[in-house]
């Protein structure tokens, strides 16, 4: 609990960040043409970075870490000191060894991959981008297609780098965090941020636009990051001399482990790739509507379902190492029950506040009433799914930590072919709405396949008392629901309000709404003593 509060902590911070810095994109670019390019620009490296970063690698890498710490903490326990050596050198010996072989393994090819990334910049456009290239074919470069086209190609030689940055960066987290030292990894987003948003306000007027700008500020806040991690790795005695060992023994179980991890951890990534694919056929303004729609969806999806995520895989793995069975199924019991206390609240209040948000954060500039209404109906979509995306990340690292990768990759393979056939159903009624709707129905399937499968291996089943839980959540999220639904005023009274007027307002609805919650679960006998792990 401690160390999920501090990532949470951490993460709260990096998220009101996250949103100040799409407030400023938001009034900058609203969701014309620049806009739609940047964020497209800026989401390929980090589809990648889910690949080779913070997904599927931390997914294989922190198990195999966690196994190799484990027999080092044991062998310094019964190793002789006579040697010379401190006692930091003797417990992290294999450690060490294999966090060498990892980065330089990782280094080359993300090296390889990062520098065809910025060479072939048309060629992914064209694979995710295909409505703007067949736009530009047919009717040249002074087209809006044609534009988002050249542009895009432009942007995405200045953003593949940070994939570079962002790979070694999230290896020193996962190694960082397996050493439980969560707070530094959970903070390091905030300096991409700020990096951005400094950009943004003092950078455009030294480039073409203000697109330029905030690539190059993807470019800079990846190198801030990488840079921040050294001075933690050398004070924890893990910055090691990165080495070229593709067949180590450490090395080659990571490689089996992540080659299937590569899709199904990255299922959801690969339906918002697909998702833009689609967008670029559809009106201007589709991808950038998409885009915050989602940023709203990650605040607490990143607060809670994450940041819990983060915690219990190394714990996860260290319990499968032990064989400590009674304590790993409460461990996942614990991180249902933990996300579950906080995303149902989540999930109402963002339904019924939904519009005020919107208008509050990014309404202002080039963001117009028109892109409020439309940002929140893909918003509906999405948080309908929102519990789904959450019990995806505690669910995952059931199978991850017992070195499970195969299963989660049959479940994604399922998901992902759903998401394309949801997707060609829903978008041509709905537009990019029917994407929304597509991406939450595919996540339900995954997370209910996730738990279908570790019911059946024995490993975890929603007791009774579990259940009994969340429907006590369930039913004090509805009751905060219409608190906060009587606090809130309609659309129209919101758009009449000054801004302080709309600010109070909201927290004033905010407010109430968390009152109203945490006294119903109270009232209902939720007690603290429900999120103890039973051993």
């Amino acid at each position: 609990m401690k160390s999920g509060l501090i990532v949470s902590v951490m993460t709260l911070v990096s998220r009101v960040l996250g949103l100040v810095r799409d407030v400023v994109i938001a009034n900058v670019m609203g969701t014309g043409v620049m806009a739609d390019v940047f964020l497209f620009a800026n989401k390929i490296p980090n589809f990648f970075r889910r690949l080779f970063a913070e997904g599927a690698f931390a997914q294989a890498f922190v198990p195999v870490l966690s196994e190799y710490h484990t027999k080092d903490e044991k062998n310094a326990l019964t190793r002789e000191h006579g040697d010379n050596k401190s006692k930091l050198d003797v417990s992290l010996d294999e450690t060490r060894r294999l966090i060498a072989q990892v980065s330089g393994t990782l280094g080359v090819i993300i090296t390889l991959v990062t520098l065809f990334g910025m060479l072939a910049s048309p060629l992914f456009v064209i694979l995710f981008g295909g409505g703007w290239f067949i736009d530009w074919f047919n009717n040249g470069p002074e087209s809006v297609g044609g534009e988002k086209f050249e542009l895009a190609a432009s942007l995405l030689t200045i953003t593949f780098p940070y994939l570079w940055f962002i790979s070694f960066t999230a290896l020193a987290g996962a190694v960082l965090n397996t050493l439980g030292k969560f707070a530094v990894a959970a903070f390091t987003p905030v300096l991409l941020n700020i990096a951005i948003i400094l950009m943004a306000v003092y950078g455009a007027e030294y480039t073409q636009s203000p697109a330029y700008a905030l690539a190059w500020g993807v470019f800079f806040g990846g190198l801030v990051q990488f840079l921040f991690q050294i001075p933690f790795l050398y004070k924890a005695g893990v910055l090691v001399k990165p080495c070229w060992s593709w067949h180590s023994k450490g090395v080659t179980k990571i490689r089996k482990l992540i080659i299937p991890a590569l899709f199904g951890v990255s299922v959801t990534q690969i339906n918002l790739l697909l998702d833009t694919l689609i967008a670029s056929f559809l009106i201007t303004g589709s991808i950038s509507w998409l885009y915050y729609a989602d940023r709203l969806l990650e605040f607490p999806l990143g607060l809670f379902g994450i940041g819990i995520a983060t915690v219990i895989l190394p714990s996860l793995a260290k319990l499968h190492s032990k064989n400590s069975a009674t304590e790993f199924t409460g461990t996942l019991d614990w991180g249902i029950k933990v996300i579950s206390l906080f995303g149902w609240p989540a999930l109402a209040g963002l339904m019924v506040l939904a519009q005020p948000i919107i208008m509050v954060l990014f309404m202002r500039g080039e963001f117009s009433q028109n892109d409020v209404l439309q940002v929140s109906m893909a918003l509906f979509a999405y948080l309908s799914g929102l519990l789904s995306f959450m019990f995806i990340k505690v669910l995952a690292p059931g199978y991850y930590a017992r070195q499970d990768t195969k299963t989660p990759v049959k479940i994604g393979i399922i998901a992902m072919v759903a998401n394309m056939a949801f997707n060609l159903m829903l978008a041509p009624f709905f537009g990019y709405v029917g994407l929304a709707m597509a991406t939450t129905m595919s996540a339900t399937l995954n997370a209910w396949l996730l738990y279908r499968g570790l019911k059946q291996a024995g490993v975890y089943h929603l007791s009774k008392s579990t259940k009994n839980f969340i429907g006590k959540l369930v039913l004090s999220a509805l009751v905060m629901a219409l608190v906060v639904y009587q606090l809130s005023s309609d659309f129209e009274v919101w758009l009449a309000m000054a801004f302080a007027e709309q600010v109070l307002q909201l927290i004033m609805c905010i407010g109430g709404g968390c009152i109203s919650y945490f006294l119903m679960i109270a009232l209902l006998g939720v007690r603290p003593g429900d999120f103890k792990v039973k051993n």
